[in-house]
């Protein structure tokens, strides 16, 4: 089964990008948003354009 890249519907702040992207690469979410934080001017754009391209997370009945 391969992983896809989706914005999680689970942990998300904004729109799930940072939730999604340390989901795929099994890291912590918080490491993720630290490091867009640390890289503002460049990741605001690049973060911008994730949240409208990625795919939502295909919502499930039995969410936490």
């Amino acid at each position: 089964m391969t992983k896809k890249l989706t914005r999680s519907s689970i942990d998300k702040s904004i729109s799930g990008v940072c939730g999604g992207i340390a989901a795929y690469f099994n890291l912590s979410s918080l490491f993720v948003r630290l490091l867009f934080l640390f890289f503002i001017p460049f990741n605001l754009i690049i973060y911008m354009i994730l949240a409208n391209v990625m795919p939502a997370s295909p919502t499930s009945l039995y969410q936490k």
